[in-house]
């Protein structure tokens, strides 16, 4: 047995709610570590040979300096309001001048980037806002926050009364649902590293496909922790969000990526989304 076969399988995960009804459980299994961060750090720590599975955010395919594949046996996604990815402003949406924007995320950064041009004509700058310190009193006008911290610590309607939900926003604009993170690991895996990231696919869809039936017993037993009521928390993970790979959520991701593309001011060709052909496809 080679030594690098001896290493557990390592799985890049986010430690927000929304994440657990893909994981769940998966904390128990025999020979894999869970590493948590968040969705800006996972295609990072993936193409560094940190993890050998993660939940990246979809546009860290296009922008990976190592070549990333999506291994379709879930995401995290949604087909209208998602509640937990906003826009909050102070003022009227034609009059946002910057936005502060969750350093958490590159995707809904870039998704905001297309709606706010589309659909009001805007360029406004994007500035880097940690949205983590503790006691924040003070807010910039126009702020984009991800997570948990949407529910549990954001803005109030008083402050920034003009609120946004990017994936209904999103499906607004192109009939589409949206796909914030799914599971990537290295395109150029062999090996070890390979096997390593195809038991770990299994493992994903085998508490994917558990998980769906057992929503709200992980609403009842993680909601509090993470800042929600448990009502609220069974309604966003069994109805507002999407954690299955689908040929429409396919579709979604790649509409996305095309638009992404085409906003950023970068030469050369962009990389196509990848599937990993290992692994079923959504029929």
């Amino acid at each position: 047995m080679t030594e690098a076969s001896t290493i557990a399988a390592r799985l890049g995960v986010v430690s927000y709610l929304n994440t657990l009804p893909l994981i769940d459980g998966l904390e128990k299994a025999e020979d894999v570590e869970v590493v948590a961060a968040v969705p800006s750090s996972l295609a990072g720590l993936l193409a560094v040979g940190a993890t050998d599975l993660s939940l990246c955010s979809v546009i860290d395919q296009q922008r990976s300096k190592v070549p990333l594949e999506l291994v379709p046996v879930g995401q995290i996604g949604c087909d209208g309001p998602t509640w937990t990815v906003r826009l909050f402003s102070n003022r009227p949406f034609s009059e946002i001048e910057s936005v502060g924007c969750d350093v958490d995320s590159h995707t809904s950064i870039a998704l905001l980037r297309i709606i706010l041009r589309e659909q009001y004509g805007l360029r406004p700058r994007f500035d880097s806002f940690d949205a983590t310190g503790p006691n924040r009193d003070e807010w910039p006008d126009a702020v984009l926050l991800i997570g948990d911290k949407v529910v549990r610590s954001g803005p109030d309607l008083e402050t920034h009364p003009h609120q946004l939900d990017l994936g209904e926003a999103w499906g607004e604009l192109t009939g589409l649902p949206f796909v914030f993170a799914s599971w990537f690991r290295r395109a150029d895996a062999t090996g070890d590293e390979l096997a390593r990231a195809q038991r770990l696919a299994v493992l994903v869809d085998h508490a994917r496909r558990r998980n769906r039936h057992r929503v709200a017993t992980i609403a009842k037993q993680h909601a509090a922790s993470h800042g929600w009521d448990i009502p609220q928390a069974i309604e966003y993970l069994g109805v507002r969000l999407c954690y299955e790979c689908t040929p429409r959520s396919i579709e979604a991701i790649k509409t996305f990526l095309e638009a992404a593309s085409a906003m950023e001011d970068r030469s050369g060709p962009r990389p196509s989304l990848r599937i990993a052909d290992d692994v079923m496809a959504p029929a």
